[in-house]
């Protein structure tokens, strides 16, 4: 496909999927948590069978291997790994919700995101905040906040920490790079969300108090079961780590899509560390974390679908300003052609709101100039924005980042009423949506 050519109606199934994800589980809930899959394939279907049309099949075909084997597998492989052997590690003994403790363990979180990665962080940790929570009348906030600190914001500094950070990596950004670059933007963000987070917490713990009965009773006795996984846990990291620096000249050809030797290695460990996990981890360490298959099902399903329906969109954005989104490529850019680095934050943040912020962030890379040298260097602010916009922003919208679906399908699978898509846009906006103009004028300008 040429993006230049492509009209924005190859855009519609994308766009739809996202409205699906949005409104069905508003309009008919049963339908959608019974059918979710086959929804994201329709609309997958709707895409690749008018470019087959177009195209021919050839092209069609290449387009799927190309989003499945360079893009979605390489992406799924790493969250099933990091689900299932964060999932074998509980957090035993039940601490009491109170202010002070979830903003403790709010705070945890977000210094482990950065080493274990948004997706280990947040699946290692949600289910002991929900425990001890568990008798509070009010907690929808404490599962947000946790998205927004845990899922998101707290992965910023390491390419370990969010897959957009990863991609640079891979493209030759320095590891410790974004910990230079953005460790205040990220401070003052975590600082804020942590008071804010305090303060609402502690207004409706007095307000509301607590259930009558605990379903969990708290004890200070706290341990962990299944510490296996941390040697597991290491291995994940290591494989991440290893694909990145390893350089190899084996390319294997899969149909137009190119299949390096160090992804591969590192694709096959996933899977292999994955299986020792599920074979080593105890059946009473999971049973105690309710582990269960359903949120990276719906994870997997829903990724699925917008990798394949995202492809035209990043073609076109691709394009530049020859596509026919111009005025994108025209708004993060001066008169006199430099890069402007707030529009750049904002234009990366709110794509990868909606967009999977790990191909938004590598659009606008290349839209910068795609140097990783001269970027860290002359323009050293423009990469800093757009690492901040896609990781920071990935905390708008559910589908910003993965780790928001799977943390929402827990909390619900634990009773917690989480609010819908436009329901949580609501959250973020009134919440994150100042904070990030604070942080425009303090450091984008």
């Amino acid at each position: 496909m040429d993006g230049a050519t492509l009209s924005v109606m190859w855009a519609l199934p994308f766009a739809g999927l996202l409205l699906s994800i949005a409104l069905l589980p508003l309009i008919a809930p049963h339908f959608w948590h019974g059918h979710y899959g086959k929804v994201a394939l329709g609309w997958a279907l709707s895409f690749l069978l008018p470019l087959m049309t177009v195209f021919g099949s050839s092209s069609a075909a290449h387009e799927l291997v190309h989003a499945l084997l360079a893009e979605y597998v390489p992406f799924i492989l790493l969250l099933v790994a990091l689900f299932t052997v964060s999932g074998g590690i509980h957090i035993s003994g039940n601490l009491h919700g109170d202010p002070v403790t979830n903003t403790t363990i709010l705070a945890i979180g977000g210094l482990l995101a950065s080493v274990m990665g948004t997706t280990g962080a947040s699946m290692l940790l949600i289910r002991p905040l929900i425990r001890a929570n568990d008798n509070r009348v009010h907690k929808v906030h404490t599962v947000v906040f946790f998205i927004f600190i845990v899922s998101n914001i707290g992965g910023s500094l390491t390419p370990l920490g969010d897959p957009p950070l990863f991609l640079g990596f891979l493209k030759g950004v320095d590891f410790f790079w974004t910990a230079r670059n953005i460790l205040p933007e990220t401070l003052l963000l975590v600082a804020a969300l942590l008071a804010i987070f305090y303060l609402l917490d502690r207004h409706w713990y007095r307000k509301e108090g607590v259930l009558p009965q605990d379903p969990t009773p708290d004890t200070r006795r706290i341990g962990i079961d299944g510490g296996v996984n941390f040697i597991l846990l290491a291995g994940v990291i290591g494989l991440v780590l290893m694909s990145g620096l390893w350089k190899s000249d084996m390319v294997f050809d899969v149909y137009g899509t190119s299949v390096g030797l160090p992804g591969l290695v590192r694709d096959v460990g996933l899977v292999v560390l994955t299986l020792i996990s599920l074979k080593l981890t105890a059946a009473p360490v999971h049973a105690a974390n309710q582990f269960e298959w359903e949120p990276m099902r719906e994870v997997a399903k829903l990724f699925a679908g917008i990798f394949v329906t995202i492809a035209p969109v990043i073609t076109m954005l691709k394009a530049g300003a020859a596509g026919p989104f111009a005025a994108v490529v025209a708004a993060v850019t001066l008169p006199g052609g430099e890069p402007n680095p707030p529009m750049y934050f904002w234009a990366t943040g709110l794509l990868s709101a909606f967009l999977d912020n790990a191909p938004t962030y590598l659009v606008f890379f290349n839209t910068a100039g795609g140097d990783a040298d001269v970027l860290m260097t002359a323009r050293a602010s423009t990469l800093a924005a757009i690492s901040a916009g896609a990781v920071f922003m990935g905390a708008v919208s559910y589908i910003g980042n993965a780790p928001n679906l799977m943390v929402k399908a827990i909390a619900e699978s634990r009773g917690v009423r989480m609010p819908g898509f436009f329901g949580y846009i609501a959250w973020s906006c009134t919440i994150l949506l100042p904070l990030f103009v604070v942080c425009t004028f303090l450091f984008f300008r």
